[in-house]
């Protein structure tokens, strides 16, 4: 995909979320209906420096739709050299997290830090864009509390330096994912840029998502905590922009399937022992809401292997539990 390339017309996208948003993961939201998959945020000294477990958060498969990566750092010569880096690499858009809230990301100045520096922003936008050949992307936050909501100012500083496109989460760092996302933010960038704006920020469903296009006008949506135990929600979203047409839930089969699926996965990609000990908390996502699910979590945090946990998703589908209230 070459640099200023990139269509994001309705386009439905995996947010880039930590510990989440692994190869496996993009894989099974792939298989969903999802246009576009961001990575799990890599820190782009230890890209420069060539970490071995930041060679891991790269890998790509090409059973995936197009990959974002998406790299963070606030040293803007270190963050062109990671993109330079990454030229040789097969995602197809690299991406710039000005967005994330987490402590031990923002007390090195990066991720949503870069919210209270303008002028440094600018300066790594720049860098990035210079030396990367594929699309720069830019993840930005509504602001850094409420008394400094400047999502505009670093949404214009991004496509003045040459960004492809920038995604706004409607709350401020002070929020972290607390209280509503502003969608009116989302929709004054909008107004305010002429590449591409994706909106993120409360997409819970097929109805939030058609909602959000319509309100802020913006480009493509961006579904980050939606997705989780549920990827089913971007073939949801996509019937319904733009058909009308809501698909319905999966049933317990059909999600104890994709469990099993995505375990297959997280093990081929990690090994057993990560595997089975990373899918504890998708599986709590994916039967939130069924009757006994609570009982499911407790064993399935006491079990190490494949086939323990085979045997006792086999058993809770045989037990017939049915769903009771629709998911919001």
């Amino acid at each position: 995909m070459k640099k200023g390339k990139v269509k994001f017309e309705k386009n439905i996208i995996l947010a880039p979320m930590a510990g989440i948003s692994d190869l496996p993961f993009r894989i099974i939201c792939s298989m969903m209906g999802c246009d576009i998959v961001y990575s799990e945020m890599v820190s782009a000294k230890a890209l420069y420096y060539k970490d071995k477990k930041t060679e891991k958060l790269l890998e790509i498969s090409k059973n995936e739709s197009p990959v974002a990566v998406q790299i963070f750092g606030s040293d803007a010569e270190i963050m062109a050299r990671a993109a330079h880096a990454l030229n040789s690499r097969e995602n197809g858009i690299l991406d710039i997290n000005m967005g994330c809230p987490a402590p031990k990301i923002i007390k090195n100045g990066d991720g949503s830090a870069l919210m209270k520096s303008p002028k440094l922003a600018g300066e790594i936008i720049k860098a990035v864009v210079k030396e990367s050949i594929k699309p720069v992307t830019v993840k930005i936050r509504k602001g850094w509390d409420s008394s400094s909501v400047n999502a505009v100012e670093i949404a214009k500083i991004a496509e003045e330096n040459g960004a492809s496109a920038v995604a706004v989460h409607g709350r401020t760092r002070e929020q972290f994912y607390t209280g509503k996302a502003d969608w009116d933010i989302i929709k004054q960038v909008k107004d305010a840029l002429s590449i591409p704006v994706i909106g993120n920020g409360d997409v819970f469903g097929a109805q939030s998502a058609k909602a959000m296009f319509d309100y802020t006008n913006c480009d493509a949506i961006m579904v980050g905590r939606g997705a989780q135990g549920n990827p089913w929600i971007f073939k949801q979203i996509s019937e319904y922009v733009n058909t009308g047409k809501l698909l319905q839930d999966p049933t317990l089969k059909e999600r104890i399937e994709t469990i099993l699926h995505h375990m297959d996965l997280l093990i081929d990609c990690k090994g057993e022992y990560i595997g089975i000990r990373e899918m504890r908390k998708h599986i709590a996502w994916y039967i939130k809401g069924y009757k006994n699910s609570a009982r499911i979590r407790d064993d399935v945090n006491r079990i190490n292997t494949a086939e323990e946990m085979k045997i006792i998703l086999s058993d809770y589908l045989s037990e017939n539990f049915f769903f009771h209230g629709a998911k919001s």
